[in-house]
């Protein structure tokens, strides 16, 4: 555990965001942030997710004393961003081009204090194993791919068909504790 003593607001209702921040031992208080999460015109995968985090972060304005976390990850694959899917068919689609390939997952974190923002990227790569049909379909029907980008869950029942990753397990959870613990560092300063 680190002892960062900073409590802060977690702008996500998130709750592996919420389980890594108890994990590290960070107090905070949730408090949902309501913003415009689509893509810009030629708008990069990594400015998307840091933007996203920045403005997540921002969203609160100057109604709260304490430093406010917002965070945002996004899976990219051959360069097209995995979404969260709107139907069976969409999440059939993406975890059949996952198959057998590996695919990025960029999370971005952000801390709003005082009228300054600072923001990190954590880059990471995931490599699944070959998928069958089958395999997507009863996955699909657990339930659990419906509402994640990519339509998985790495801490969740698709942990079996990641064969490797590179990069942050926290960060393909959504919260990249290394980069979260530097920023919260920096607010002692």
């Amino acid at each position: 555990m680190i002892a960062l003593n900073t409590e802060i607001i977690l702008a996500s209702a998130s709750p592996r965001r919420a389980e890594l921040l108890d994990q590290i031992g960070v107090k905070y208080t949730v408090q949902v942030t309501d913003i415009n999460e689509d893509e810009l015109p030629n708008e990069s995968a990594e400015d998307l997710v840091q933007r996203l985090a920045k403005e997540k972060s921002q969203a609160l304005g100057k109604s709260t004393i304490l430093p406010v976390l917002g965070a945002d990850t996004l899976g990219v694959l051959e360069g097209n961003l995995l979404v969260k899917p709107c139907d069976f068919d969409h999440a059939y689609e993406m975890l059949s081009r996952m198959s057998g390939q590996w695919h990025e997952i960029l999370s971005a974190v952000a801390i709003s204090y005082k009228g300054d923002t600072q923001v990190k990227l954590n880059c990471n790569r995931v490599l699944f194993r070959p998928l069958s049909d089958d395999e997507i379909k009863a996955y699909w029907d657990t339930g659990e791919p419906q509402d994640k980008a990519g339509a998985y869950a790495i801490q969740g029942l698709a942990a079996p068909f990641i064969e490797r990753i590179e990069g942050s397990y926290s960060g393909i959870m959504g919260l990249p504790l290394f980069e979260t613990a530097q920023l919260l560092e920096q607010l002692k300063k």
